[in-house]
């Protein structure tokens, strides 16, 4: 039997809390007005991150989610990103991993992506 593993998502602008586990910050461009202490980061990692085309092209338009997820599935499968993704499954199976992202919506977000792909 294999346990669900625990990966959050959060927006890296809320406050760091005690559960949150090791904090990966998952955005390419650092979030705008936040300092790195402030941010309470374990890690930063930008190289997991859709590229610049593909996060243009959403623009966290929810009737694009479904299709921004293919994309970016077929995206990690690049060399850096896959390498990052494989990275990422090793802190979580560790513990409990929260990928942060500064967008305003989280649960349509590449971090809500990654969770599901690092608990299954």
């Amino acid at each position: 039997m294999t346990t669900e593993k625990t990966v959050q998502v959060r927006r890296v602008y809320d406050e760091p809390d005690r559960s949150d586990g090791t904090r990966v910050l998952v955005d390419r461009i650092w979030p705008r007005g936040l300092t790195k202490a402030k941010a309470g980061l374990d890690e930063w990692c930008k190289g997991v991150a859709p590229s610049t085309e593909l996060r243009k092209w959403y623009n966290h338009d929810p009737e694009r989610f479904k299709e921004f997820t293919r994309r970016y599935h077929t995206e990690l499968k690049e060399p850096e990103r896959s390498t990052m993704l494989a990275h990422l499954r090793e802190l979580a199976s560790d513990g409990t991993v929260t990928l942060l992202t500064a967008t305003k919506q989280a649960e349509i977000s590449e971090a809500q992506v990654l969770a599901e792909l690092l608990r299954h």
